[in-house]
């Protein structure tokens, strides 16, 4: 029973008073947030859902923003394959103008002269950089120069000229995330952007009657590679084969030695293990050097990249060899055009991927935010309709 007293009515018509100021100022707070839910408790289960929606919204903008840096990579770096198609294309063309045997020794010594400017262009596009200082085709060395060139003085030449050309950037790659689970790379090796020819290695090991002693790995274009006790050479070709390295392996039927060759035009990348000597003892690789000129010297390579292709071009021209300009030159150059070409190819397969990522992902972004929107936006007429029935109330 409620009990009566004189003080009842006050009472009440402050609660009521109180308890309208209070919808008030919540719907006046929604208002200026635009807002429905202030707090968990205003609808806990529309609050659970717009903050999971909130989330994948953050989400979606860091992929969205991945995928247009990626673009942006991209874009340099087929920029960069294009000029060198161009510089390889005027190359060859006087590879092939210079072959036929008619222009005297001042002609070929300009010509060389021409190559070796344009070497140079070749190296200096290799070591491109994007707006933000990150090397295009140094692998997973975002910050290093790949490309080192060696200088010297060669038959013929009046100046030192460049003699070899090194990469020294990163074998690995990085890879970014546009999507949940799902990546694109972000940068290029240039060890396979470069390269002319499938490399050959060649060991002049007898291979036939090795065992491998303990359980170790190989590592080869940076696929680690398992290895057990008591494997025959056999064994390692099969595991090699089987390994999914771009790289065949077979045992040569003249010195029983192990043979290595790359399925497509890249460097071949071998490393032992810290507690193995597996491809030391092949005959392969040597001890305390660094990949990828850790070779032997006895096992023979064959293969080299565009830049080994170029440097050989003034050497036959200076001595006047148009034999080795007309054939070994003009088709290094050959297959150093076909890789560029190629690369260009997936260089442009992955900006449209990046494209219909991007597309994809605004479509996205519109669903999710209409759907987050709809749990909790403030729905305007009703609370305007709202605001007006507590004023005229209150």
């Amino acid at each position: 029973m409620r009990r009566i007293s004189s003080n009842i009515q006050h009472t009440d018509s402050n609660y009521a008073i109180r308890k309208q100021e209070s919808r008030l100022h919540k719907l006046n707070n929604s208002i200026q947030s635009q807002r429905r839910i202030q707090t968990l408790r205003d609808d806990p289960l529309a609050a659970g859902h717009s903050v999971r929606y909130k989330s994948f919204l953050a989400r979606l903008a860091r992929f969205e923003k991945n995928a247009k840096t990626l673009q942006d990579q991209y874009s340099v770096a087929e920029a960069s394959l294009n000029s060198t198609l161009e510089i390889m294309h005027r190359i060859r063309s006087l590879a092939v103008q210079n072959a036929n045997g008619v222009y005297t020794k001042s002609d070929l010594k300009n010509a060389a002269n021409e190559v070796d400017e344009l070497l140079k262009e070749l190296i200096q596009i290799g070591n491109a950089t994007t707006a933000d200082g990150v090397r295009v085709f140094a692998g997973a060395k975002s910050f290093t120069e790949p490309f080192e060139a060696v200088w010297g003085n060669v038959y013929g030449a009046e100046r030192e000229v460049i003699t070899d050309v090194r990469y020294v950037g990163a074998l690995g790659q990085k890879i970014v995330e546009t999507d949940e689970a799902t990546y694109l790379l972000a940068d290029n090796e240039g060890n396979k952007i470069f390269w002319a020819e499938r490399q050959s290695l060649f060991s002049s090991v007898d291979a036939q009657d090795y065992i491998v002693p303990q359980d170790t790995n190989i590592n080869i274009d940076g696929i680690e590679i398992p290895l057990m006790e008591g494997d025959n050479i056999y064994a390692i070709v099969s595991k090699i084969n089987d390994s999914g390295s771009p790289v065949k392996a077979h045992l040569d039927p003249v010195t029983n030695g192990l043979s290595l060759v790359s399925v497509d035009a890249h460097q071949i990348w071998l490393e032992d293990a810290q507690d193995s000597e597996v491809l030391y003892d092949l005959g392969l690789i040597k001890k305390d050097t660094l990949a990828p000129y850790n070779l032997a010297p006895s096992a023979r390579s064959a293969g080299g990249s565009i830049f080994d292709a170029v440097i050989s071009m003034p050497d036959a021209l200076f001595s006047g060899d148009q034999e080795t300009l007309g054939g070994k030159v003009l088709g290094a150059l050959d297959g150093g055009i076909e890789t560029i070409t190629m690369r260009m190819t997936e260089l442009g397969a992955r900006y449209s991927r990046a494209e219909n990522i991007l597309a994809r992902l605004s479509n996205q972004t519109l669903n999710v935010t209409s759907q987050e929107s709809r749990e909790a936006d403030l729905d305007f007429t009703k609370a305007i309709s709202d605001l007006k029935l507590y004023e005229f109330i209150f």
